[in-house]
């Protein structure tokens, strides 16, 4: 999903409401991007009133992807990546950080947000290793079962699978068992990357945490938990978590020193990559 690469449609892609937020356009807002509509910075904005850095959400979870993206590709020898809820393209996607170190490498998105899919058909027919399908990633079975997934990635072989910045978004209380469904579908030797909106529970982190809670599911995106360490913890069951095991994202293998103190807000996202053994 290089930008040098897309091609972007100069009209609303079919199936698009301009008035209603959508998950991937405010996290592309996030990032400072231009495939957003103001309903979706609106949803910044309210936001911000009690979270003016909320914007470093979206950054410390895409930072945490990409190492972890260069963590497997140099690491583990799994050469095949299921990346769920994709999002709209920006700097370093998934197949660009794999695919520079193994070019064959193969990458299967999944997203069902129309300007997501609109902006990937020019990725479908320039890169061979990278495709993307249309399916609702809190559908499991839907996921496991789609013919071009299937036909694509090799279920037989080790595969990283993604869920990064999206299971906060999904709202009922059995997110663990929604991860289990996927768990068990994963051969041996796997890996699966997580990274989730975070209430520490102590103060002033778990306060601000609610506060953001609140607005984000009061905003018009209509979603964004704050999930305990216990809750999302429970997403990896029956998991090896690599070292250092669920922590902040920023503190998950970070590129070097750090110099400035987190702020609160980096402070209520946190991200793990656990084996299935």
């Amino acid at each position: 999903m290089s930008r040098s690469t897309v091609s972007y449609p100069n009209e609303i892609p079919v199936g698009v409401d301009p008035t209603r937020a959508s998950i991937a356009r405010v996290y592309d807002a996030a990032l400072n991007g231009k495939d957003n509509y103001k309903i979706d910075r609106e949803v910044l904005a309210q936001v911000r009133t009690v979270a003016p850095q909320v914007n470093d959400l979206a950054w410390a979870n895409r930072d945490f992807l990409i190492r972890a993206c260069r963590f497997l590709v140099t690491q583990t020898g799994v050469d095949q990546f299921l990346d769920l809820g994709s999002g709209l393209p920006t700097a370093e996607n998934t197949h660009q950080v794999v695919q520079r170190v193994i070019p064959e490498a193969k990458v299967m998105y999944v997203d069902n947000d129309p300007v997501v899919l609109a902006h990937g058909r020019a990725l479908l027919e320039e890169n061979e290793y990278t495709q993307l399908v249309s399916a609702d990633i809190f559908r499991p079975r839907e996921i496991l079962e789609h013919p071009e997934i299937r036909d694509f990635l090799d279920f037989e072989r080790p595969l990283a699978l993604f869920q990064v910045g999206t299971l906060h978004h999904y709202l009922p209380d059995d997110a663990g068992e929604l991860m289990k469904s996927y768990l068990d579908a994963l051969p041996s030797g796997s890996f699966v990357a997580i990274a989730h909106f975070f209430d520490p529970e102590t103060e002033p982190h778990g306060q601000l945490a609610r506060k953001m809670e609140e607005k984000f599911l009061h905003s018009p995106m209509g979603s964004g938990r704050f999930r305990t360490r216990a809750q999302i913890l429970a997403m990896f069951a029956g998991l090896e978590l690599v070292e250092p095991g669920l922590v902040l994202c920023d503190d998950w293998w970070p590129d070097g020193p750090r110099y400035t103190e987190l702020n609160l807000v980096r402070q209520c996202i946190v991200g793990a990559v656990g084996r299935k053994p």
